[in-house]
């Protein structure tokens, strides 16, 4: 096989036989969509989608060392997490620019799992196998060790629930139990990318296909459908979560993108970034060169990544992420934009989509707020 051939992950022939559209993503072939887009964006709102999210980047980390390197390597407090626990947070550069954005979980007392984008896994990987030097931890390659399925969506735990022993309701957001789903060994993770209640599933590759359809089954009659990376693009945007390559990059801190409050200062001993990144706190409450915002359109024409955000005829910013928001009815943007114009409500911001500034609202983040 080619290098250039794009990886497949275990459930590629299901997705085949469904009919989804595939794209290449980060370097996989990964499912788009299945059918509309728009219908799947809308079943995870009201009832419960499917994802193959198996291009994800999973890094163990283990050993008794493996908290201490886990609290240099990152920007988090990461020795603080409880076993059963997980936490967002980020790993930078020594200028404070963002490498990835990752859920780390931890396992056991000296062992945690970290969660990286796929296109990133490869990078976090190497800067974490770095960074351990000196420290009595080590630094594994587990990609090709889990697949990861999502069930997202208002009837996900009902879903899950048939399927397992495990006691869902007593499994808080942001946490992470081992368990039998359908008879497959799984670590259970209440986490997600949708802004919906849900969780993720993290199996052996063998065990992917037995345990998408024994899902798919049990969610017959809660109207759960298979969902494709176009509608969690639109599902993230409306929760107004950052995407790496859209809202975080290399060339922002997580001040900058308004994220600063996972980075732990306070935390014990020296970690990587952390003087430029204080620095970059007191810029920001100073004087914020940019401040990411919301936008709605009054129109029908989508921006999308990379536009620039206009007032006054002078362009004050450029948006990251923009879609027709579903559940909004309208299109949506995330944007970076100059602090006088990212105050909610503010007036005459437009978006220049094709020589043409079509009006905009400034609001706040997120555009979507389930319902508790």
């Amino acid at each position: 096989m080619s290098s250039t051939e794009p990886r497949r992950t275990a459930l590629d022939a299901l997705h085949r036989s469904l009919g989804a559209t595939m794209t290449d993503f980060a370097g996989w072939d990964m499912p788009l969509r299945y059918g509309s887009e728009r219908d799947e964006h809308n079943a995870v709102r009201t009832r419960a989608g499917l994802f193959d999210l198996s291009h994800m980047g999973e890094i163990t980390v283990t050993g008794p060392g493996a908290a201490a390197l886990l609290d240099f390597a990152l920007v988090g407090d990461i020795s603080g997490v409880k076993p059963g626990r997980a936490r967002y947070t980020m790993i930078c550069r020594e200028d404070g620019g963002i490498l990835d954005d990752l859920i780390v979980y931890r396992l056991g007392d000296t062992e945690y799992m970290v969660v990286a984008n796929a296109s990133n896994a490869q990078v976090v990987l190497d800067a974490l196998t770095g960074r351990a030097a000196g420290f009595d931890a080590e630094v594994r390659d587990d990609r090709d060790a889990y697949a990861l399925l999502a069930v997202q969506g208002p009837e996900s735990p009902a879903i899950l629930q048939s399927l397992t022993d495990a006691g869902l309701d007593g499994l808080k957001y942001y946490a992470g139990l081992p368990g039998t789903v359908a008879g497959v060994p799984a670590l259970i993770a209440r986490t997600g990318y949708t802004g919906e209640d849900g969780f993720e599933l993290f199996v052996k590759p063998g065990h992917a296909v037995e345990l998408w359809q024994a899902l798919t089954k049990a969610g017959e009659g809660h109207g759960l459908v298979p969902c494709g990376l176009s509608c969690r693009d639109t599902l993230r945007l409306e929760a107004g979560m950052p995407l790496y390559g859209n809202e975080l990059s290399t060339s922002l801190t997580p001040f900058d993108a308004g994220l600063g409050r996972v980075v732990k200062f306070e935390k014990e001993g020296d970690f990587v970034g952390r003087a430029a990144l204080a620095e970059a706190a007191e810029r920001a409450a100073q004087n914020p060169p940019r401040v990411l915002v919301g936008l709605v359109a009054h129109g029908r024409r989508v921006p999308r990544a990379g536009y620039a955000v206009v007032a006054g005829g002078e362009k004050i910013g450029e948006v990251t992420s923009g879609a027709p928001s579903p559940t909004l009815g309208r299109p949506i943007a995330m944007a970076y934009v100059d602090a006088r114009h990212a105050e909610p409500g503010t007036e005459g911001v437009g978006v220049d989509i094709r020589g043409s500034h079509e009006p905009y609202d400034v609001v706040a983040l997120p555009f979507y707020k389930r319902q508790k």
